[in-house]
């Protein structure tokens, strides 16, 4: 946990509003009784009916618990423009400094600012990786730290922006009972004091609630969920056959020593079935005598989500794809035949196979390296 408030010279926090970033519109806040009715609506509809207006397009405003971490998690992605730290819709902005915001009675969430290049990484991809390192179910807390300052949320600034937040949200929603992320446009963001900014940076020793590891896994992440979007109910409906359909989208699980990929071993990738999203490799594939194809890992580890799974009163763990959320398999630990002890145990009728050869031309192409 951070250490406890020590006395220091607070700077006066900068609205945005006085910056090139953007300007807040007044005429978006709601009125003190409409605040006090948001109090008691659920966190995905609090923030609704107001709004912060921005110049800049490509931008999101995350809180993922202390903004030390979440800065510099965002910082190591790739096509990552800038990142600052700061307190979002909170009450009022003589509180909105650090040892205010500490009381955790004052509103504001500690958020970083985060601006990106979308030819280089997409919104998808961003909010996936703040999803990875995030616990959507706990409110007030995240890591060794609690309190309302600490409140998890993703505050949009434009339309846009909307659209994606909630698509993906409505994804990670459905993958958890509760999900207590906060959903809704930006209502003020004032800059957190200097010494918080690029804090990790300057104490690479210091407190963060994201293991490290984590951080440089997404600094070297070529796959991005954002070219894989999963498409709306009739149209996967009708892109897949009835047993794709089965397996993918209603969890079922197809036979055993009958399906397409659980002996063949040809050079190539095997993509999501509906998004075409990359997942393993056949680099990674192994004989196993499950009956299914089996694999060590995926291409990049957050490209499939673990979830439990206690279906037929057994205690399993369900792989699903990242972007398109579809039902793949289960993943297991402690197998001999695997070289690694983990077999991806994944139905054929999830994946779709890219000869080697084909990859290029089917888009593909940055993922050759994966048989150099």
């Amino acid at each position: 946990m951070k250490s406890a408030l020590i006395p220091l010279m607070l700077g006066v926090a900068l609205l945005l509003g006085g910056c090139a970033f953007g300007k807040f519109d007044t005429q978006c806040n709601q009125s003190n009784k409409a605040d006090k009715e948001r109090a008691d609506q659920s966190p995905m509809e609090q923030f609704e009916g107001s709004c912060y207006m921005e110049n800049t397009e490509d931008v999101i405003y995350l809180a993922g618990g202390c903004f030390w971490g979440m800065e510099r998690l965002m910082e190591a992605i790739p096509g990552v423009i800038d990142v600052q730290s700061g307190y979002a819709n909170g009450m009022s902005e003589d509180q909105a400094n650090y040892q205010s915001v500490c009381s955790g009675k004052t509103g504001f969430r500690e958020t970083v600012r985060v601006e990106y290049d979308p030819s280089q990484v997409s919104l998808d991809g961003i909010l996936l990786a703040y999803f990875y390192v995030i616990d959507p179910t706990i409110e007030n807390g995240q890591g060794n730290d609690f309190g309302s300052q600490y409140q998890t949320g993703i505050y949009y600034t434009n339309d846009k922006a909307r659209e994606t937040v909630l698509r993906i949200a409505d994804v990670e929603r459905g993958r958890h009972n509760k999900f207590a992320v906060e959903i809704g446009p930006l209502e003020t963001f004032y800059l957190a004091e200097d010494y918080h900014q690029d804090y990790l940076q300057k104490n690479p020793n210091g407190y963060c609630h994201i293991p490290k590891e984590e951080i440089e896994l997404f600094s070297r992440l070529r796959i991005d969920p954002g070219d894989y979007k999963k498409p709306a109910t009739e149209a996967i409906r009708d892109k897949l056959t009835a047993e794709q359909y089965r397996v993918t989208q209603e969890g079922g699980t197809e036979n055993a020593f009958k399906n397409e990929f659980w002996d063949t071993f040809e050079k190539g990738i095997y993509v999501d079935v509906v998004t075409g999203e990359p997942l393993f490799s056949s680099t990674d594939k192994f004989e196993s005598n499950c009956g299914w194809p089996a694999f060590s890992k995926p291409i990049e580890e957050p490209a499939v989500v673990e979830k439990e799974d206690l279906s037929f009163g057994w205690r399993r763990t369900e792989v699903r794809s990242r972007a398109g959320d579809s039902h793949l398999g289960h993943v297991f630990t402690g197998e001999l035949e695997s070289p690694n002890g983990v077999r991806y145990c994944i139905n054929s009728a999830a994946l779709r196979f890219i000869p080697f050869e084909k990859m290029e031309e089917e888009g593909y192409g940055y993922l050759k390296y994966l048989f150099e």
